[in-house]
């Protein structure tokens, strides 16, 4: 049977009027009842100045203010508020002596705090434990808060983003740019890609990326070493992503109508990045002995390993005259030897191109390195003196990526061009041109004699550029002295992602 135990009741049946129960200090009003039913006609059920209350609690509900929010403001307990930060970021203070059980939220009106921040501001009590102020910069985000005590302070009791169309991916890792509605991970050296969400549209799980191995080495010179070849070149782009492609194509893994080569869905975890380093230039050790350039290494991004490109070799004693293979080959050295194999070991798309070999006549130049989109060039000489070493192959170009810049961009950029071959001068008076390293960061070749400025001095090869992928040059003799190869420039991976 229910019971209602009071001291005292006094009760008043008008509506309107009131009801009191229980009388004195330390007096307890105890309802035993399956219904109980405070107030009547439309009042008000509150508690009494000096009172408190246990076990009721607000329940995140809250009363929403139907005037939006566009500027900095306090907020009352009870209410919640429509904040639309599309015109600047403010803040929401909150209030500055709260009780136990006040209640506040907020709601992202205009889908904007990503790119203008609310701001919630303490008012004086801790938020979570912290005395900090809270960046609120997730699109359409929704956020309830409740004054649980001193010590925690504000808790969030209820936080989402409610009814968005799309998620979108968030990760971490190397140098992060923006252009338009994609965010561009640039990686130098070595890293992280660390994946902490993915997108609620499948598809855009497929990231872009762009993988460029280090460049192989020049081999040293008597009459020339040949240039070493670009290092590996792999580019993919999600159709889905609606990419812009560039000259690159086929070897850059987009096709029609759809992507072919490795497509890479990313998931929440962290995905280590190699930068593979330029392959070392060739040294003289001795009277025509010297080394051969050396490959470069490898770059690994997720199942993709774009192959670095293959050292030259040597006009000298000591090494062979063959290039070496590689994602593009090295070029082989004075009318010796064979050229280096691209595409080794072979993927698809081709990653690379063969280094050049001897041109008629038994040159004592050397060749060009492969690039990643056309082979080296033999030396270009028809034997005697001066003898022109083979320029770099051509490496692959793309538009719009982003990768030099962070931004979408009109022009091309080249990646992976072949080192050029020393050139032989012999007893010809006349300066001759130099072989050019292959677009894409190839170094040229070096020279016999000296060219009038601005072309680099005799007997200097050029390094591939750096982050590039591009061979390095040949050497050369000069005045019967050798001269040394030059380094391959260091690759890039760079990861492009839809996230807004």
């Amino acid at each position: 049977m229910s019971k209602i135990q009071v001291d005292a009741i006094e009760q008043q049946t008008a509506c309107g009027t009131t009801l009191t129960a229980g009388g004195g200090a330390g007096k307890t009003v105890v309802v035993d009842a399956t219904t109980v039913t405070l107030g009547r006609c439309g009042g008000t059920v509150a508690l009494a100045s000096g009172a408190s209350q246990t076990g009721f609690g607000r329940n995140g509900s809250v009363n929403w203010q139907t005037s939006i929010k566009t500027a900095t403001f306090t907020a009352v307990s009870g209410e919640g508020y429509f904040c639309n930060t599309s015109g600047g970021a403010f803040t929401v203070n909150l209030p500055s002596s709260p009780s136990v059980g006040d209640i506040v939220a907020i709601k992202d009106y205009a889908s904007t705090f990503d790119t203008q921040n609310l701001t919630i501001g303490r008012g004086g009590s801790n938020l979570n434990g912290d005395a900090a102020d809270s960046i609120r910069e997730i699109d359409n985000e929704s956020l309830t808060m409740v004054y649980a005590d001193a010590t925690k302070g504000w808790l969030a009791v209820e936080e989402g983003t409610g009814f968005i169309g799309e998620s979108f991916m968030a990760a971490t890792g190397g140098t992060i740019t923006c252009s338009g509605d994609y965010k561009i991970h640039t990686f130098t050296g070595p890293g992280t890609f660390a994946v902490s969400a993915l997108s609620s549209t499948t598809s855009n799980n497929i990231v872009d990326y762009l993988v460029v191995a280090g460049g192989g080495g020049g081999g040293s010179g008597c009459g020339a070493g040949g240039g070493g070849g670009a290092g590996g070149y792999r580019f993919f782009a999600n159709t889905a992503n609606n990419p812009q492609s560039g000259p690159g194509a086929p070897r850059n893994g987009y096709g029609t109508p759809s992507p072919s080569g490795t497509a890479v869905t990313v998931s929440v975890t962290s995905f280590p990045i190699t930068v593979g380093g330029g392959g070392v230039g060739g040294t003289v050790t001795g009277p025509s002995s010297g080394t051969c350039g050396g490959n470069g290494n490898n770059s690994v991004f997720s199942t993709v390993t774009s192959t670095a490109g293959g050292g030259a070799g040597s006009g000298n004693t000591g090494c062979g005259s063959t290039g070496n293979p590689g994602g593009s080959g090295g070029g082989n050295t004075r009318n010796r030897g064979t050229p280096g194999n691209g595409n080794t070991p072979s993927v698809t798309p081709s990653q690379g191109s063969n280094g050049g070999g001897d041109g008629p006549g038994g040159p004592s130049a050397g060749a060009g390195g492969g690039g990643a989109m056309a082979v080296g060039q033999n030396s270009n000489a028809p034997g005697g003196s001066p003898q022109i070493g083979g320029n770099g192959g051509v490496g692959g170009g793309i538009t719009g990526f982003g990768a030099s810049n962070g931004e979408c961009s009109a022009s091309v950029q080249y990646f992976s061009g072949g080192g050029a071959g020393g050139t032989y001068q012999g007893c010809n008076a006349t300066p001759t041109p130099d072989g050019v390293g292959g677009l894409g960061g190839g170094g040229s070749g070096a020279l016999s004699s000296s060219l009038p400025a601005p072309e680099i001095a005799a007997g200097t090869a050029e390094a591939g550029t750096a982050n590039t992928g591009g061979g390095g040059g040949g050497g050369t003799e000069v005045g019967g002295t050798d001269t040394p190869g030059a380094l391959g420039g260091s690759g890039i991976v760079v990861i492009r992602y839809k996230f807004q």
